[in-house]
C-alpha cells in the first residue's frame, strides 16, 4: 500500500491522488470537498509562493491558490515516478 501524504509535503511539479481530509467535520472540510478535492481525484502541485504560503494547485482543469493549514489538511498518494 502507497505511503499517505500531506499535499504540503509535495514539491512543485507532483502529482498526486487525494486520499482524505484530516479534518472533522468543520467548515474548511466542507469548503475543499465543495471545490472537488474529493478523495480519488487528481491533484498537481503548480508552485509555490517564495515564503511557502500559498501553494497553487490544478484540481479538475480548475487552479487553487491554498493556505499551508488548508494543503496540510489534504492527504495525497503520490503518483508512481
Amino acid at each position: 500500500m502507497s505511503k499517505s501524504y500531506s499535499l504540503l509535503d509535495l514539491n512543485s511539479g507532483e502529482r498526486a491522488t487525494v486520499s482524505g481530509l484530516a479534518l472533522a467535520a468543520s467548515p474548511l472540510r466542507r469548503r475543499l470537498l465543495a471545490i472537488g478535492f474529493l478523495p480519488g481525484t487528481h491533484v498537481e502541485v503548480l508552485r509555490r509562493a517564495p515564503l511557502g504560503d500559498p501553494i497553487e494547485v490544478a484540481v479538475r482543469g480548475t487552479t487553487f491558490a491554498l493556505r499551508r493549514e488548508e494543503a496540510a489538511a489534504l492527504h495525497v498518494i503520490r503518483f508512481a515516478s
